[in-house]
């Protein structure tokens, strides 16, 4: 259970304006376990190496309040649901967003609205929401449909899934969200986006010469001024259907425009977010039905029912949008997979006022986290939690369970504006796919996987699609 130390003190939040201000030093933890690590570097490539094993030895040894000394700072790990509600929810305002990720992503994506707090976020927010309304969303769908069924058709036979989904999901990315096809800069902006997520976790933070930072950096200045100069088009042109449009012309609640490098900031951070989440995510569906074909194949036949499957000709049908909340199964096998690898394994916040956890008190200042990852693989919220069932999301089950022991899209105040575009997206793509084939993986094949900073197999995914 978490407190307020000092109910009354510091309770604005922007005692601490800036994540670089009040650094938390050895004494002011001495009294919560954990360790330092290397000189220097402190434990940031034994996390960089192994970060799930690396934080169940942490947890094993020093308990679910640990603190790690990592990236040029201490970090204290707030573990389990608990701690996922108390930072997520953050119903007295506790903790900073913009100040967690900072020194991670300050450099890549400022502004992001994942990097705002309170009332600017609240109010970003709903104005960015309106591309998410009923109306354009079900223009998206549209688009996912005739978008996903042109590229899986030539899908038929072994490839490597995740390096296919990543092109797919940025040319779904450029249709449904910028109105228009990719150009000939559409291997630079893939490009860009990738180094900005890589640059993410670079053990050096400063742009030097020849390091991941610098290609980060320089990816993001690439993407700055080509959004800049489609916001300043959108706006001149009018309005559309698609994400981007709908951003530029998005009014806060006083009727002014969003300012151009707020409106750019937003559209890189989502694209990236659209981008390498869904990727993730849909790799991660695609294997475990693989490796489950009892699963597949009743997604399949849920598929077939709504659908009607293939007509006529063979062609796979599309997937209403109305009918998006039919396909109750392959929900939940999405909802499970999105368990088993999280796309954001990890989320960093800031405390902004002293508070005590679990008995530690907690200085403000301090950098605190929770570990998505392994809450989703806990045995005191998950029965074998390393065995693929997506039955663990019926209904009567999600309610007898902690809210926040599953938060893939995290929660609260900055719960992901976009899930409702990635389910929408990940079911067209199942639909039109178990219309057509059968998913299938060696016998025995496990790939490993790279885990930070989006998960992905280091192989790419070796399947094999089989015609129906």
């Amino acid at each position: 259970m978490a407190t307020l130390a000092h109910p009354h003190a510091g309770a604005d939040a922007r005692s601490f304006d800036h994540w670089s201000e009040g650094r938390i030093d050895d004494s002011d933890l001495s009294h919560i376990p954990g360790e330092a690590g290397w000189p220097v570097v402190g434990n940031t490539f034994r996390m960089l190496a192994d970060p799930h094993g690396f934080a169940r030895r942490m947890i094993d040894t020093y308990g679910k309040v640990y603190k790690n000394r990592a990236f040029g700072g201490w970090q204290v790990a707030l573990i389990g649901a608990e701690a996922n509600e108390l930072l997520l929810f953050d119903r007295n305002k506790m903790f900073s967003s913009e100040q967690g990720w900072g020194p991670i992503l300050d450099q890549l994506f400022p502004r992001g609205l994942m990097l705002i707090d309170f009332e600017h976020h609240r109010v970003d927010r709903r104005a960015l929401s309106i591309a998410f309304k009923p109306e354009p969303m079900r223009h998206y769908s549209g688009a996912l449909n005739s978008g996903i069924s042109r590229e899986v058709e030539s899908w038929e036979g072994p490839m490597t899934f995740y390096t296919a989904i990543k092109k797919l999901t940025l040319d779904l990315a450029a249709d449904s969200f910028i109105g228009i096809p990719w150009g000939p800069e559409a291997d630079r902006i893939n490009e860009a986006f990738v180094d900005m997520v890589q640059a993410s976790v670079a053990p050096v933070r400063k742009p030097l010469p020849f390091t991941k930072m610098k290609k980060g950096v320089d990816g993001r200045a690439y993407l700055i001024d080509y959004f800049t100069r489609e916001t300043h088009r959108r706006r001149a042109e009018g309005g559309g259907q698609d994400m981007f449009s709908q951003f530029a012309t998005a009014t806060r609640e006083d009727g002014s425009l969003l300012p151009v490098d707020e409106v750019v900031d937003h559209m890189n951070f989502l694209m990236m977010a659209a981008h390498d989440t869904i990727t993730s995510s849909a790799t991660s569906l695609i294997y475990y039905l693989a490796k489950n074909p009892e699963w597949q194949e009743k997604l399949r036949e849920e598929v077939f029912a709504v659908t009607g499957g293939p007509d006529g000709s063979g062609k796979a049908r599309a997937l209403d949008y109305d009918d998006l909340g039919k396909l109750e199964l392959t929900e939940m096998a999405f909802k499970e997979a999105l368990r088993m690898v999280p796309p954001v394994p990890s989320m960093p916040r800031r405390a902004l006022r002293e508070f005590e956890y679990e008995g530690y008190r907690i200085p403000a200042g301090t950098m605190v986290g929770i570990n998505i990852y392994w809450t989703h693989h806990s045995e005191e919220y998950w029965e074998d939690p390393f065995t693929f069932d997506p039955m663990r999301f019926t209904p009567d089950k999600v309610k007898a369970r902690h809210k926040y022991a599953w938060v893939p899209f995290g929660g609260g105040a900055h719960m992901c504006l976009g899930l409702h575009f990635a389910y929408m997206q990940v079911k067209i793509l199942i639909a039109q796919l178990l219309q057509r084939y059968r998913i299938e993986v060696a016998d025995g094949y496990a790939p490993a996987w790279q885990e930070w900073p989006i998960p992905q197999p280091k192989d790419g995914l070796k399947v094999e699609f089989v015609k129906l």
